[in-house]
């Protein structure tokens, strides 16, 4: 049986590459047919100062005929080289605009089957940073670097056999300038390595990138509170961090750097000592010159076949370790989807000793053994303080994690039994973090059925009670959220994403906090329409506002991840448990009010 360990460094970025394979070998053809054309000027030139040489000093002698040919010879190269070098270009680009859309897709699609703590744990700075730099690097790559690479393989072995063809000694020579000049390079990348510092690079910006986003999505607190960059301690910590590791490992390379650019401008000076010291000793000045000559001429493009390699290399190692990035995401382990599909002969949810963790060592769990039944038709709400478990049975059930152990069946089936769109399409929710995409409201609605009709997404509206103030806005429905100056309270954003959820229609609906934002009046109405749609449906309702699920047909009372009482609103308040005091809590708070202070209560 083969190996089939995945790929790494280069092999990876080629075998990237490779899905687009008749464009990259055109690609990688031409671009080595453009390499060895833009030698033949240097070839070209050195006839013609042998042909001039041997008519000095009578140029009457000069066959210009054969010359002029020469000459041409050396424009036909240049030519032939930005044409084939453009050919290149075209090809790898073709092959780079698939490969980058293959990649994007196949990503995109990757993180969406990823576990919701996967985004929770990674975050979002860092996923955006992959998908939106390190794989439009790789797009770079194919369509500049790999003709590139090409050339900087194949110019090298033109070079050396172009300077040991003519005369060994001046090729040794110059051969011995180049060596020195890559040990000094080498030297810059220092004891830890290039790879090693990359990784360390790379670390450090995603942090940065993190903590950027989160500073900007908390702009609003940042602002309220007169805070700056450098009172949001986490960003301004990342930033102290990527400065104090890129300065000084910028100012590391720069004697050695000085040195190799130094060193690959003037690789004559390797020249001339030989060129001295063989021009003492010939007695063929005539043949010396014409070769020395030609050495002075050609040795100056070897810098820039040298810092072509330079660029080549530093920028494949930033790819390299994008790309190696890219993977760790993609070799994250998807949720696992059965191969025998099974359905649900009904919406009852059943949670049959179910414990999680969010953490990977198991020792936090968010819910111990929890077992209930929410029954189709019936509403089932879950209270209990914060930390309790509410919203992890919320995420738990459209499968947002796995289990640690025991089993949650809809209709008797396992969920993780099912396959992912068929218990997508069962589920409709509304969780307490709004998001509204900058679309027209009609589309923010739509997401939840992209088939619904213009008269269902109203409908919809209307039912969710925010119909009213979307016929106010300039283009109604067809409003962009964000943009001209149009906002949304937190309130109205909340009834789109119920309306959202209500145009899905699916049989089952979870909402976490769904009325949060809502005033006494909205709030009415809302409950009012969700009697309706509700109807024959699996609910399940997260609430802090105990009034909201007075009515419903079960009460689920969470604490530290167990479920410790269990019954409709009269039985838990008979039972005088938890339910009772979290009740009377609730019902004296509404009585609550602000006393006036009088003015001899106050003491200075």
């Amino acid at each position: 049986m083969t190996d089939t360990k995945p790929k790494s460094g280069m092999g990876r970025l080629l075998e990237l590459a490779a899905t687009k394979k008749p464009f990259m070998i055109s690609s990688v053809i031409l671009s080595a047919l453009a390499s060895i054309a833009s030698f033949i000027p240097y070839i070209a030139i050195y006839f013609i100062v042998r042909e001039i040489m041997e008519a000095y000093p009578d140029f009457n002698r000069l066959d210009v005929k054969k010359t002029i040919g020469y000459g041409w010879i050396a424009f036909g190269g240049i030519i032939g080289n930005i044409l084939l070098y453009f050919l290149a270009l075209v090809c790898s680009h073709l092959a780079a605009f698939g490969t980058l859309y293959e990649l994007k897709v196949n990503f995109a699609s990757h993180i969406a089957k990823l576990p919701l703590g996967f985004h929770l744990t990674v975050g979002s700075g860092k996923v955006r940073k992959i998908m939106d730099e390190n794989i439009e690097k790789v797009e770079g790559f194919i369509a500049h670097q790999l003709p590139d690479i090409v050339a900087a393989f194949v110019a090298p072995v033109v070079m050396v056999v172009i300077l040991l063809s003519f005369d060994w000694r001046f090729g040794l020579a110059a051969s011995a300038g180049i060596i020195v000049a890559f040990i000094v390079e080498f030297k810059a990348y220092g004891n830890d390595g290039a790879k090693t510092m990359m990784d360390k690079y790379q670390t450090t910006l995603e942090e940065m990138n993190n903590a950027s986003v989160e500073y900007i999505r908390g702009i609003t607190v940042v602002k309220a509170f007169k805070q700056t960059v450098y009172s949001f301690r986490r960003l301004h910590e990342t930033i102290q961090s990527y400065t104090g590791f890129v300065i000084p490992y910028t100012l590391s390379w720069e004697n050695y750097m000085s040195g190799f650019i130094t060193i690959v401008n003037n690789i004559y000076l390797f020249l001339i000592p030989v060129g001295i010291l063989i021009g003492s000793r010939t007695s063929d000045y005539k043949t010396f010159a014409i070769t020395f000559i030609f050495y002075l001429l050609f040795v100056p493009s070897i810098s820039s076949i040298m810092l072509k390699i330079m660029y080549v290399s530093t920028n494949s190692m930033q790819i390299i370790n994008g790309v190696e990035r890219m993977d760790q995401i993609l070799n994250q382990t998807p949720l696992t989807e059965t191969a025998e599909a099974k359905t649900c002969r009904n919406y009852d949810i059943e949670f049959k000793n179910v414990s999680f963790s969010y953490d990977e060592d198991k020792e936090n769990q968010a819910l111990n053994n929890v077992s209930f039944t929410a029954g189709q038709g019936e509403i089932t709400a879950i209270v209990g303080p914060s930390g309790g478990g509410k919203s992890t049975i919320a995420h738990l059930i459209p499968r947002f994690f796995d289990i640690t152990e025991g089993s949650i069946r809809i209709g008797g089936a396992d969920i993780r039994d099912m396959k992912f769109d068929y218990l997508m399409d069962k589920v409709s929710f509304v969780f307490q973090d709004v998001y509204l995409f900058k679309q027209s409201i009609k589309d923010n609605i739509r997401i939840g059925n992209p088939d619904a009709t213009d008269e269902q997404v109203i409908a919809a509206a209307k039912a969710a009670q925010c119909h009213e103030f979307i016929e106010n806005l300039p283009e109604k429905y067809d409003t962009v959220i964000g943009s001209k100056g149009v906002h949304l309270s937190g309130g109205e954003q909340q009834r789109i994403v119920i309306a959202r959820a209500i145009v899905k229609d699916a049989p089952i609906i979870v909402l976490d906090e769904a009325t949060a934002f809502a005033d006494p009046e909205n709030e009415y109405l809302i409950q009012k329409a969700f009697e309706k749609l509700m109807r024959n449906k699996t609910v399940i309702i997260i609430a802090h506002r105990l009034s909201t699920i007075r009515s419903a047909h079960k009460i689920l009372v969470m604490e530290k991840g167990r479920l410790i009482e269990e019954g409709n609103h009269e039985e838990l308040i008979k039972g005088k448990g938890r339910y009772h005091d979290m009740w009377n809590m609730y019902t004296r708070s509404l009585d609550w009010k602000i006393h006036s202070i009088k003015e001899a209560d106050i003491h200075v």
